[in-house]
């Protein structure tokens, strides 16, 4: 295998630590665990057991080794960066790309979060960083590795021009959903991003009077609306965009994400991907058998959401009027 011999194989980048006299990153052994868990750090706690994770020392490098050392190692294509709103079908998504052994999926690796919303890099710099990250999560480690897919924080949206600048050609997707059901879907469990100041809110553009004048549960629909904004604003301008509704249902979605990316699998593979959208996005084991908060009701003014929502399905539907 290309990268038999190299020093760095199994070992990746995963945290960027900032302190006030040093800036470093932290790297670690992944041995033979692949990205198939629902989200990155799932995996990152299993390998955390390893031998070569459970010394007393760290291994850690600068940023500029990191960028030297990305490239010495053989990596899968990038072939695309998916955009969600949140409880909107893209843990199904990216659970059911894993199953392909060709594709190497990294679903909201913190270490992406930590380099685009530090203070500590100038444009340059994150894009020479953030190309070096991503490179390294995806070097080939077994030899049916073709593909990479990366899954980004849904807060990263408002990153999209950025990361346009740096991936110029990629296929970028955007996930979206009904704000009511994305909402009945937090009101059982929140994400940090719709909890007021759990992240600044200056990422939302989101101001401190306009927290002070909305309830806790407000704060979730006033998030989307922000997401939803971003995503017209993009969808509008950029020529190399696929936009889904998860109400399209997953199996749709994921054929014509295959067909998006412009990547070969057997047939096997596919119907081995669309036999996972059967299951539950965050457990495997369990069959999926349907939202269980679809009755619930909620104190929520959804009039500006709908509103946003509805001008994302006008612009799918002139789209595919278009064509």
């Amino acid at each position: 295998m290309e990268n038999a011999d190299h020093p760095l194989l199994n070992w990746i980048p995963y945290k960027l630590v900032e302190t006030d006299n040093d800036v470093y990153f932290e790297w670690i052994y992944l041995g033979d665990k692949r990205y198939v868990d629902p989200f990155f750090e799932e995996t990152i706690i299993k390998c955390k057991v390893h031998y070569n994770n459970s010394t007393r020392y760290k291994v850690v490098s600068s940023a500029e080794n990191l960028i030297e050392w990305s490239a010495g190692l053989a990596t899968t294509e990038l072939k695309s960066l998916l955009f969600h709103v949140s409880r909107c079908g893209s843990t199904m998504m990216s659970q059911s790309l894993s199953v392909s052994p060709q594709n190497i999926v990294i679903s909201e690796a913190p270490i992406i979060d930590q380099i685009l919303r530090s203070n500590l890099f100038d444009f340059d710099k994150k894009r020479d960083l953030i190309k070096a990250v991503i490179s390294l999560l995806g070097q080939k480690r077994f030899p049916e590795e073709k593909n990479l897919i990366v899954k980004l924080d849904s807060w990263h949206i408002f990153e999209v021009n950025q990361l346009r600048l740096i991936f110029p050609e990629l296929p970028f997707v955007l996930l979206y959903r009904n704000p009511i059901e994305v909402l009945k879907s937090h009101a059982q469990l929140k994400g940090m991003h719709m909890v007021p100041n759990l992240l600044p809110s200056s990422i939302f553009g989101i101001s401190a009077q306009e927290i002070e004048e909305i309830s806790f549960h407000q704060y979730g629909a006033v998030v989307l609306e922000k997401y939803f904004q971003a995503y017209l604003d993009f969808y509008a301008t950029d020529k190399n965009v696929s936009m889904y509704n998860y109400k399209e249902g997953m199996k749709s979605i994921l054929e014509r994400f295959l067909s998006f990316i412009d990547a070969d699998y057997f047939i096997e593979e596919i119907d081995l991907m669309c036999e996972r959208l059967n299951r539950h996005s965050k457990n495997g084991n369990i069959d999926f058998k349907g939202d269980s908060y679809v009755n619930d009701t909620l104190a929520i003014d959804f009039t500006k959401a709908n509103v946003l929502y509805e001008k994302l399905d006008e612009s799918l539907a002139e789209l595919v009027h278009k064509n």
